[in-house]
């Protein structure tokens, strides 16, 4: 009779049995770390090793065969610890003579290190298997030796390198202790109470929403914010959703993949054209009044009001990107729509772009009945966020660490923007930089007669990343433009940057 044995990797392992099965498969513990080893108590991650009781091999040759195998391929990692004999034998079935016999062999053979009274380990960089080279840049891209560009203009990208990580650890410490056993379960799609607690307190004084907790559901980021909001409106019946143009290509995606038509509306300087938006006929509209996505251009109270009358004489629904708002260096704080008409306004935020876009955490303020349709489609989407993350953020905002990191941000990215208008007025004097009051990037129109495409690949080859503005536009048939972000460049790689940036503009005219 034959058993096919399954163990786990947790220290309380358990086993199921499956009778007839002409093979033996364990999954087999190894760790790479002693001081949680024990011969009662073996942790570490699973290896499938097989033997085969109806083959005339004998099992400790196979069990060799095994052992040798997952060493050469690197499925079992040098320095790992393998499991005692008397263990190993005991969920084989085998005696234990038969494991003691195949571990002495591989030691002989140089496999396997024993240690008098201690562990059997793997000895290292038996590995035969080589590890896939790693795809190269194209050749026409400088690069530095470790890969990355030489200066990288990428726009929308806070300096993670100041993330508040013992604040945060801090904060997780906290929530790990303190957080009730239910927390750790399933909750409803709007999120974890405290996150939308402490979210709305937050937004309603720095942001002046007027949100209320059960109004607002979290999520991933905006990205999953428009995936999640799109396909409801269709169900509600929008056809037709008007975005700024230029502006965001992704969501454009996304409300194409929802089903919904997408006409672009010129934005000015003071915002985006509300008499071309009434002409369009569209009832929902996408905009980023703070800090207008690519241009930089903020909204203007004008603009606002007669934006607002719009949602209101058409029964229309403003989406507010509430995007770059906290990042806002010379003028007053910009309040978000929001607040100015709370039943006519879905607005969107994220930490992606103050903390790390690596939390993933965001939030969407809606109408409640709209609001209920948000949840249930993010509940039906992933079951909801990692709760950890929201109960951190949640500390986070309540106990001020979130303005803390804010207050400490704001200056370094003000000194940043300042090196890189000085740099682009010193070098690059043609350029108009607009859009500098606020965020993490400027915007240049491009001079006519310098092709836009030209001088980003000019600029790739001389390994500078920075991005044009054609891809932003709905029509596709505007003027030549530039997206240069400084969020993650020091003030020296802003300057060699921008002379960068000169020669390939210089190239690109000839």
């Amino acid at each position: 009779m034959v058993a096919a044995i399954a163990t786990t990797v947790n220290p309380m392992r358990t086993m199921s049995v499956i009778m007839g099965i002409p093979s033996l498969r364990l999954v087999l513990p190894v760790s790479s770390n002693p001081m949680v080893e024990s011969d009662t108590n073996l942790q570490g991650a699973g290896l499938l090793v097989e033997v085969d009781r109806t083959s005339g091999t004998p099992a400790h040759v196979q069990l060799e065969g095994a052992l040798r195998d997952a060493i050469r391929s690197g499925r079992l990692l040098g320095d790992s610890v393998l499991p005692a004999t008397r263990r190993l034998a005991d969920q084989l079935g085998l005696s234990r003579g038969v494991v003691v016999e195949a571990y002495q062999q591989l030691t002989s053979e140089g496999y396997l290190i024993a240690q008098t009274g201690g562990y059997t380990r793997v000895a290292k960089g038996l590995a035969t298997v080589p590890t896939p080279a790693r795809v190269a840049p194209p050749a026409e891209e400088k690069r530095r030796p470790d890969g990355r560009p030489a200066v990288d203009f990428r726009y929308g990208r806070p300096d993670v390198s100041q993330f508040p990580r013992a604040a945060w650890l801090r904060t997780l410490r906290t929530v790990l202790t303190d957080a009730p056993n239910d927390r750790l379960s399933y909750l409803d799609g709007r999120g974890a109470p405290e996150l939308r607690a402490a979210l709305a307190e937050y937004l309603n004084r720095v942001r002046g929403t007027w949100a209320h907790p059960d109004n607002i559901v979290a999520c991933s980021g905006f990205a999953q914010a428009t995936s999640l909001l799109f396909p409801v409106l269709a169900a509600r019946g929008v056809k037709l959703l008007a975005v700024e143009d230029p502006g965001d290509p992704d969501a454009r995606a996304t409300a194409r993949r929802a089903g919904l038509e997408v006409v672009g509306i010129p934005v000015t300087d003071a915002g985006i054209d509300v008499e071309a938006l009434t002409a369009s006929g569209a009832k929902a509209v996408l905009v980023t009044p703070a800090h207008q996505f690519p241009t930089g251009s903020v909204m203007s109270p004008e603009r606002r009001a007669a934006l607002l009358d719009w949602a209101r004489d058409h029964d229309g629904l403003i989406i507010e990107d509430d995007y770059d708002a906290e990042h806002r260096y010379d003028n007053s704080p910009v309040g978000a729509l929001h607040g100015l008409a709370p039943d006519r306004v879905v607005s969107a935020g994220t930490a992606s772009k103050t903390l790390a876009p690596g939390l993933r955490l965001g939030w969407m303020i809606a109408p409640g009945e709209l609001a209920e349709q948000l949840a249930q489609r993010k509940f039906d989407a992933d079951r909801g966020s990692p709760v950890i993350e929201q109960l951190a953020f949640a500390e986070f905002l309540t106990r001020g660490e979130f303005d803390r990191h804010l207050r400490k941000m704001r200056p370094l990215y003000r000194r940043r923007r300042d090196v890189m208008l000085n740099a682009l007025h010193t070098q690059l004097p043609e350029l108009d930089p607009i859009g500098i009051s606020a965020g993490l990037h400027v915007f240049c129109w491009l001079p006519p007669g310098i092709p836009e495409a030209d001088v980003v690949s000019q600029a790739a080859s001389a390994g500078l990343i920075v991005y044009g503005a054609s891809q932003y536009s709905v029509r596709g048939d505007g003027p030549g433009g530039l997206v240069i972000g400084y969020g993650t460049v020091d003030a020296e790689a802003i300057v060699d940057g921008v002379g960068m940036l000169r020669e390939a503009i210089e190239a690109a005219r000839l």
